[in-house]
């Protein structure tokens, strides 16, 4: 029948017919494009036939890598456990491709958190079959660096996430550590008398490493010499030594150290303790050292005591100030602060430092056991000996049971409490303290002390309630402290007044986004007896808009004594603003800032510059002219350069009242079985980093940090028990020098110095043409390895190979095969002289 070429049905028949045959083409063509990719090894021929053929087959049909040992992140069930070195080997399949399998043994097994029983192990009795449990499967992606396990989950050990099996802490070697701080002020008066002031303070932290011990000293020196007088103090702030056992998940101290605070307050002593360590925990399963912020209102002297000691003094720049690498010294202890301004006037503050409710997992159990005498910065206190032990155990239903016991020979206590979890309500403990106590020269008391603590995140809202606490003792309580505080050899000792209630509470609000967050602290306490109170109150708001970041803060601190007049006492109060404005689109990390500050007695106002400079931000530098009502005009310069072997301060300040100059220094030392190597200030726990002929090499993610002209340098404050990765930057070695390996990873203990050992190759940079003795190149993919170095190098086309670290002369062995014909040995020799960065020259290979 003819068609109707009036309607659209022929039209649809030929569209259909159309689609049904391009379908038919486009799968043809996605066959063939799905097709396997094939490389024809008889190609390599093309340019060089008859040269020989390499055994490609590990590329050609196997998993594209060789065989051996590799450093790889394991996963076990798409959770990552562990970073270590895995022996891969070949393993051929019968239906597909080879693959690379690893070898595991049974104690790495066990390590990674798997049951090792539920598989077999083969005739060698080093690698496990994993094979033999159904669905257990390994899968290496060496472009990634990961081997990926999927166990069942009947076998595996339930491990928590960061977890750090004991096998890979690493003790360290034995070392002496030295950790030093020096400042220095010198100030000229611009009145009348011309008088003259100077003061130096010197910070020195040794120890000693010797296996699993560790040797600890922290003391201070200071001097303050003026026209007149000089006056010098020595101290030592504490003394002992220091093990973990890591079995028990505990320290021991023997010598001079302080209590834990969660139970009792913060006893400082002479003598022995053991004590749960948290660190040693994972990061999933669990720490505090405090930020100390403030205004100066010059180019101030910050003093920080802690009971009693002096644990932190030096100069800050006019404006805010944040302390942030406060070298703790105990559990608590309030922090006394003390801010000199040039003017001769200073403020004082109190930082509150207090532990979080004592909340445990279930079935943890913390808990210190301490015997020794009591210990004074007061050298008239009579070193009483003295019992301490605490408990803290986590109970089910999210409920802590904690206790503690106080004995000596003028004192008794018996603590005993309770924590609770309450879900979107926080968390709270509430504990009473029962204690007899015999003042000198007075009779036996007795008496209670109750406390509540409350902790609190509302992630909705952003605020964080650090700790909010409140403590009442009643009219016969006294701590320990108290009571050892009285017994001194002077026969003139009064009573001191014994506290009544404290409050105190650190407050964290997020307003949201560009809004900022405020933040507040509160002390308060008052006294038996007396109507005597101290109250220490700080209020900040911080925030930043496109980059410019601004402050307001203010701050109460007041001290009221039972004969003061009410209308007559003088609250010490502060007000401070301060904004930052980056100038990026003129001086790269620069910025301009204004301050202004203000208090009953003072208006100060400053305006400055301040950045960073040099290749890695090792300078920061500032400069301010400023304005008070006290002292006129000022001009304040300072700097601050982070060098390879230590860090450098500086500033300078003058106004209408005086000049001043302060300089200082700080840095580290470790001397170890292979010499001496200096440093930037480290923390209790670092890393040595072992780098021979890599001299003035960066490390990554540290500023100024440089390997010495020896190739060692100091990595400071790792992370105890927990894995560190130690990395070399690349782009910073030196002419002639290259590493297999960049990147290392540390587990140290407490204390320890980790060797970070760098497998370095110093030397020439050669490409090599290899022929053999009838003059054909050698194959394509063949593998070279210098005689002096265990790294091998892939000889490319035309039998070229490009090699690193190479001497002056030596021997090169190359292989291609398994046959007696695939393998011979080439003997080089590098030109003299050659100002070339590569050096091209040809050996023959027989």
């Amino acid at each position: 029948m003819p068609w109707d070429y009036s309607t659209d049905a022929p039209r649809k028949s030929a569209r259909t017919l159309l689609v049904a045959l391009g379908c038919a083409a486009l799968s043809f063509c996605v066959q063939q494009v799905l097709a396997e990719d094939y490389f024809n090894p008889a190609m390599l021929d093309i340019d060089t036939p008859g040269q020989g053929k390499t055994d490609l087959s590990v590329y050609e049909s196997g998993p594209g890598i060789a065989p051996g040992s590799y450093q790889v992140d394991v996963y076990v069930n798409n959770n990552k456990v562990a970073n270590q070195k895995i022996a891969f080997g070949l393993q051929k399949s019968a239906t597909g491709p080879a693959t690379l399998a690893p070898c595991l043994s049974v104690e790495t097994l066990k390590n990674l958190g798997i049951q090792s029983d539920k598989f077999s192990v083969t005739h060698d009795d080093s690698c496990v079959d994993l094979s033999g449990l159904p669905a257990a499967s390994a899968t290496f992606r060496p472009g990634q660096q990961q081997l990926l396990l999927s166990i069942p989950q009947a076998a595996i050990t339930p491990v928590p996430h960061g977890y750090v099996a004991p096998e890979e802490m690493d003790e360290g070697i034995n070392a002496f550590l030295l950790n030093y701080s020096y400042s220095a002020g010198n100030s000229h008066s611009r009145g009348d008398d011309g008088g003259h002031q100077s003061n130096e303070y010197l910070n020195l932290r040794p120890g000693l490493n010797l296996g699993a011990w560790r040797l600890r000293n922290y003391s201070t020196w200071s001097q303050t010499r003026d026209d007149r007088t000089t006056q010098r103090d020595f101290s030592s702030v504490y003394s002992y030594a220091q093990r973990d056992i890591l079995a028990l998940g505990s320290v021991v101290t023997l010598g001079q150290s302080a209590t834990p605070s969660d139970v009792f307050d913060s006893l400082s002593f002479t003598g022995a303790q053991l004590a749960s360590d948290d660190d040693m925990l994972p990061d999933s399963m669990k720490g505090f050292a405090p930020r100390i912020r403030g205004v100066a209102h010059s180019n101030a002297q910050v003093v920080v005591r802690q009971n009693g000691y002096v644990i932190y003094q030096n100069y800050v720049a006019p404006g805010a100030f944040d302390i942030n690498d406060l070298y703790p010294t105990g559990g608590s202890g309030d922090l006394n602060v003390t801010v000199k301004e040039t003017d001769g006037s200073a403020q004082h503050f109190v930082v509150p430092y207090a532990s979080v409710p004592v909340l445990q997992r279930e079935g943890r159990f913390k808990y210190s056991l301490t015997g020794g005498r009591y210990r004074s910065y007061d050298h008239s206190v009579k070193e009483t000996p003295f019992l301490q032990g605490t408990g803290i155990y986590g109970l089910p239903y999210d409920i802590t049971a904690y206790g503690g016991m106080q004995t000596s020979q003028y004192y008794d206590a018996l603590a005993l409490g309770t924590g609770k979890n309450i879900g979107d309500w926080g968390a709270f403990s509430a504990d009473m303290t029962a204690a007899k106590s015999q003042m000198q020269g007075q009779k036996t008391e007795h008496g209670r002390a109750w406390r509540v603590r409350y902790s609190k995140d509302v992630a909705s809202t952003g605020t964080h309630f650090t700790v909010a606490g409140y403590r009442y003792n009643s009219d016969g309580f006294a701590t320990m402290s108290d009571v050892m505080d009285s017994h001194t050899h002077n026969d003139d000792w009064s009573p001191a007044d014994r506290r009544r209630t404290r409050q105190e509470a650190t407050l964290d609000q997020s307003l949201g986004g560009a809004l900022g967050s405020m933040t507040l602290s509160l002390v308060k306490e008052n006294y038996w007896n007396n109507n005597q109170s101290m109250t220490s109150f700080s209020l900040g708001y911080n925030g930043s808009w496109k980059g410019i970041s601004y402050g307001i803060n203010y701050g109460l601190s007041k001290n009221t004594q039972d004969n003061e007049d009410e209308d007559d006492r003088e609250d010490e109060q502060t007000f401070g603003f301060n904004v930052s404005v980056p100038l990026d689109h003129w001086l790269s990390n620069t910025w301009v800032n204004y301050t202004l500050n203000t208090s009953k007695h003072d208006t100060s106002q400053s305006v400055g510059l301040n950045g960073t400079a040099l290749e890695r931000d090792n300078l920061s530098w500032g400069v301010q002219q400023g304005h008070s009502q006290s002292s006129g005009y000022s001009t304040n310069l300072n700097g601050d350069y982070k060098a390879t072997y230590g860090e450098m301060t500086a500033g300078y300040s003058q106004d209408n009242q005086q000049r001043q100059l302060n300089l200082g220094m700080q840095g580290s030392m470790i001397v170890h079985a292979n010499g001496v190597t200096l440093g930037q200030p480290m923390g209790d726990t670092v890393a040595l980093v072992q780098a021979p002929g890599a001299s003035g090499t960066g490390i990554d993610n540290q500023t100024g940090v440089k390997t010495d002209y020896r190739g060692y340098t100091i990595v400071p404050y790792v992370t105890p028990y927990h894995h560190n990765t130690v990395a070399l930057d690349t782009e910073s070695l030196p002419a002639g020098a290259d590493v297999g390996q960049a990147a290392k990873v540390v587990t140290p203990t407490r204390g320890a110095v980790v060797r970070a050992s760098f497998d370095t190759r110093v030397g020439s940079r050669v490409l090599l043409t290899l022929t053999r003795a009838d003059g054909r190149p050698v194959p394509f993919g063949a593998t070279a390895a210098p005689a002096h170095d265990s790294g091998e190098f892939i000889v490319g086309d035309g039998g070229q190979v490009y090699l690193t670290g190479m001497h002056a002369q030596g021997n090169l062995n190359v292989n291609w095969g398994n046959g007696a014909g695939a393998h011979c040995s080439a003997h080089y020799h590098l030109p003299s002289h050659s100002a070339d960065p590569v050096i091209s020259v040809t050996a023959q290979c027989s």
